[in-house]
């Protein structure tokens, strides 16, 4: 087993060190026209044992999280690194290759992005999941694509986490669009502001893996002696610590609050007969959820309030919905007339017993019980409001 730099996190030593054999290979060119030389490793000649080829010298965010993913898939998972720039020697001695070779063809595993005839996108590769998805795939991004799905499987059942196939996909698509866009949009160069005046960026930095992945590698004045292969295993152990991080976010708590969502969405009729009004019994993140399910369901912008316990004192909360799940615009927060208020003052205002609060800008309510909550919200939203329309901005 290789020793971990000190820099890895302890807990990253202990979640994957186990995931990575000795068998870590690189040949460079030491100068033009040099041979290859292999500085460490045993022959990747073997075909006993796999073997993953990436490039060797600077390395990425993308490949070494490329890297990582495939050594989540059995067939890979005692597979050696093999880091060259030599494409014959790529070709003779590796099963798969991303980001190197200038060649993407996924029949014969060849994952390069860098060729200018690469145009490819998750919307291109995969039409069936929409045409939203229109940024240029790294390698990352390439092996997501290609075999995600399996490898947020494998990682999600090593936890005890077993996913229905809707909610696998979902979690594929969820964990692209908050941790694999941005390496992807980073790797290719894409300026974050390229869209028309007024829209929303194409994508946002969440995680910054990428710079940080970047700071591993070897300084230009380095005097340590370091290894830069050593720093590529550090770069991956770092990079899929936070990957299966997301997937375990994901794939649990986040696909969890989805489901309690929905399944309030589905009963919202039986609470109000309007279906205005949503029954949370926990409080949990619910606005991204929402607006995702009123679209499956097609009931966008009936919702109004969502009422949940509050875990800390046992009490109730009434909270408005906002117009994007961002926005301090509300599609119709508490009445103006209550906002401010509490206890008896709030109980004259509004004629409902064991009210606790509102809040100045109407966005959130307080009671003593679920009662007193259910009574708050269909009061609020039987309340006249001739002149209202949107709420004003916190």
């Amino acid at each position: 087993m290789f020793s971990l730099s000190s820099k890895i996190p302890s807990t990253c030593g202990k979640l994957f060190v186990s995931r990575f054999s000795n068998s870590f290979i690189s040949i460079a060119r030491k100068n033009m026209g040099s041979k290859a030389e292999s500085l460490s490793g045993n022959d990747c000649g073997n075909n006993s044992t796999p073997t993953i080829g990436t490039h060797s010298g600077t390395f990425h965010c993308d490949e070494a999280l490329a890297c990582f993913m495939l050594k989540q898939l059995p067939e890979y998972e005692n597979a050696e690194i093999l880091r060259s720039r030599i494409n014959e020697e790529l070709r003779k001695k590796c099963s798969i290759i991303v980001d190197v070779g200038n060649v993407f063809d996924h029949e014969r595993k060849l994952y390069d992005h860098h060729q200018p005839s690469f145009q490819e996108t998750l919307s291109s590769l995969r039409p069936e999941l929409g045409d939203k998805y229109k940024i240029r795939l790294s390698s990352a991004g390439l092996i997501f694509n290609y075999y995600g799905e399996r490898v947020i499987d494998c990682i999600l059942k090593k936890h005890g986490i077993d996913l229905s196939d809707e909610n696998l996909r979902l979690t594929f698509i969820q964990v692209y669009q908050k941790f694999i866009k941005e390496i992807d949009a980073i790797d290719n160069g894409l300026p974050m502001f390229l869209c028309p005046e007024g829209q929303e960026p194409l994508y946002t930095i969440g995680t910054d893996v990428s710079a940080r992945v970047g700071r591993i590698n070897l300084s230009w004045d380095d005097e340590t002696g370091d290894c830069q292969d050593d720093r590529f295993r550090e770069a991956m152990c770092f990079v899929g610590n936070e990957f299966v991080e997301e997937v375990l976010y994901t794939g649990g708590s986040w696909i969890k609050a989805r489901e309690c969502v929905r399944t309030a969405l589905q009963n919202a009729a039986k609470v109000y007969e309007t279906g205005e009004i949503l029954l949370l019994e926990r409080a949990l993140p619910w606005k991204e959820h929402l607006f995702d399910l009123e679209e499956e369901c097609k009931v966008e912008g009936r919702s109004k309030l969502v009422i949940f316990e509050d875990p800390l004192d046992n009490s109730w909360r009434v909270a408005g919905v906002p117009v994007t799940p961002q926005s301090f615009l509300g599609r119709q927060f508490l009445p103006i007339e209550w906002r401010g208020l509490r206890n008896d003052d709030l109980f004259q205002a509004a004629g409902v017993k064991d009210l606790l609060f509102v809040h100045n800008n109407g966005f959130i309510g307080g009671a003593k019980n679920k009662e007193a909550a259910l009574a708050m919200a269909i009061k609020s939203v039987q309340w006249p409001r001739k002149n209202e329309t949107k709420e004003k901005q916190c």
